[in-house]
Order: structure tokens, then sequence, then C-alpha cells
């Protein structure tokens, strides 16, 4: 579909890059677009679980797999937990590291910032993320070698929770129209929210008529079906259904839990409010139209709003350190793709 758009061949798969309001902490120094050969994603409501598959893969006995790799980081983090009354991961583990802004967390928060991200609206049903799942989007259908994969991003972002709690967004009213989208009025203290979505023209009378546009509410068109879309496996999805699939964690790694150059990361021991992004979808060039829309600029306009500013959604309390894309090849080509062809 981007092939035809551009008059060129794009790729499923593109190199990262960074977008209008990338902006690392001072003294950090430019985004670092990384070049690692190999993701691991390792999650578990379990530490043992994922502790005895990371021995597996990367443990150095004779039945284990470490040799085969060069561990350039170790990206640990956490979700949720504030089930029934219990208090979330994100507030429990925010005081404990003594984290500025930790204090205005909700009990029991998803995330660091206090509302749901994984909900229905949010987040793409089935195998919709998939490379060869939705027509026309790549040439993988029907029989594709990477037929049942997808793309992965990944990226690291500081989370400045002060500024967010304390300073440009004090009230919950104030953080319900940032994450969300202006106008909104729910009950305070809500934390899972689902609004209805918002075309590029209701986003733009939006900044019209508040001088503000959400983080949610930019991308809620773009990142959906634009009309009742049947896949290619015959499932039929209504418009307006979500396509990527998210994975993102919050985190207290500076930037990462472990990095093999230090220097070059910035690493620290004192432990930082961020976020581990993660996100499947057919194609990065569907993934740069959604990142690019949560900075105001979309293929036929771009809103009257600098992408850093506090009218920008969550933009100014954001600081993205470092970008990368990733192939996810299907289970039958999961461990070593290609490597029949090198034979």
């Amino acid at each position: 579909m981007t092939s035809k758009t551009e008059g060129h061949t794009v790729y499923a798969l593109q190199e990262a890059r960074t977008f209008p309001s990338d902006e690392p902490p001072p003294g950090f120094g430019p985004v670092r677009l990384e070049q690692n050969d190999v993701a691991v994603l390792l999650r578990s409501d379990s530490l043992a679980n994922i502790k005895a598959a990371q021995n597996a893969l990367f443990g150095p006995g004779s039945n284990q797999a470490g040799s085969l790799f060069k561990v350039t980081s170790i990206r640990q983090g956490f979700s949720g937990g504030g089930f029934y009354g219990q208090q979330g991961l994100p507030s429990k583990l925010a005081l404990a590291a003594n984290i500025p802004g930790a204090q205005s967390i909700p009990r029991q928060a998803q995330g660091f910032l206090g509302f749901a991200t994984t909900l229905d609206s949010n987040m793409g049903p089935g195998n919709i993320a998939n490379l060869e799942t939705l027509p026309g989007l790549t040439n993988q259908w029907p029989n594709g070698y990477f037929k049942q994969g997808t793309t992965m991003h990944l990226s690291h972002l500081f989370q400045d929770l002060v500024t967010w709690y304390e300073q440009n967004f004090p009230q919950y009213a104030d953080r319900v129209q940032a994450m969300l989208q202006p106008g909104l009025s729910p009950a305070p203290g809500t934390l899972a929210l689902q609004p209805p979505g918002q075309s590029e023209a209701e986003v733009a009378q939006g900044v019209q008529r508040y001088h503000a546009y959400g983080h949610t509410g930019s991308m809620s068109k773009v990142d959906s079906t634009t009309s009742p879309t049947t896949s290619n496996y015959g499932k039929a999805y209504p418009t307006g259904t979500t396509i990527p699939v998210r994975g993102d964690f919050d985190t207290l790694d500076n930037p990462f839990h472990y990095t093999s150059d230090p220097t070059g990361d910035h690493y620290s021991k004192k432990p930082a409010a961020g976020l581990h992004f993660i996100s499947f979808q057919p194609t990065i060039a569907f993934f740069n139209l959604v990142r690019l829309s949560m900075d105001g600029h979309y293929p036929d306009m771009t809103l009257p709003i600098a992408p850093r500013s506090p009218h920008a959604g969550i933009n100014s309390i954001l600081h993205t350190t470092h970008r990368q894309n990733y192939l996810v090849p299907p289970r039958r080509h999961r461990s070593f793709p290609l490597a029949e062809f090198l034979v």
C-alpha cells in the first residue's frame, strides 16, 4: 500500500527514525537508533518463569543457547497489579524507589501516568497486526515466507512524573484531556477510559476550540480501519477497529537494567521513571504514520501546535532515548529465519 502511494518499493520493515516530539533529556545526546540483531521478549506473571526462560536462552551450559548471543542490553519492567483493591506495581515500586512525583500515582494504576493503557479500544484484536491479515498491506498473502509474522517497534522513554502530576497537568481533568482528548468529563478518579474515536477533522476542531489535542484522540483515526474490512482469513472488522497491538511496560531502568555500552547509553544505577514501549503492527510505515499523528502531523495537514507543547497530548513529559524496529518471524521460522537459504 505504501509502495503504491510513494511510487517505489517500501519494505514492511524499515530502519527506525526520529519524530518531531522526540527529545532526550538534557545532556543525553541524540536519540540512539539502535542496530541490535535480535530482541527476545519475555513476559509473565511469574518472575520465576522469566528467570527460567532467561537462563535457558542465555545460560552458558551445554544445553543452553548463551554462546549464540552477545547481550547488549537487558530491559526490565512491570505493568498492572492493582487488582481487587491491591496497590498497583507502578505506585508500589515508584514509591519504594523514591521516584520524584511517585506519591501522585493513583494507588491502583496500571502505569505511572495513572490511566489504563491496554483497553479494547486501543488493542488490535486477534491476528489483525500480522503482515498478511489485512488485504493490500503487504505481499505476504497467501504464501509469503513471513506469513503469520509481524513487525515490532521498541523504544525507551523517560517519563517526567513531576511535570505530569504537579506542573503541566495538576488536575485530574487536565490529565484526562491530555491523555485522551479535550472536552471529556469522566467521573473523577476513573482510570480505565475508552472514549469515542476522533476523525482528523474533529481533532482539528478541538484544537480550534480548546487550543489543544489529546494523545489518544490524535491517533485514534489513523491507527484503525477506516471502513468495514474483511481480513484475508474472512474475519469482518467494523470501521474503527484498532490495528496495532501494544506491549509497553513501565520501568525503573535508567535507561536499561544492563547495558554493554554504559557510556553510550548514559547508564545510571539511580532509578528513573520510564517506559519500554513495544508495538506490533503489519508494517513499520503504519507505525510511523501513527507516531507522526501523535505529534499532530497527518498526511494532509499539520496541527498548529508545537509537538512538545503542553497542549500536544502527553508529549511534553516524555523524553525518548532509544528506538529500533524489528521483524517478528512466524513461529515456523522463529528461531533461525532464512537459515535454510544458507545451505
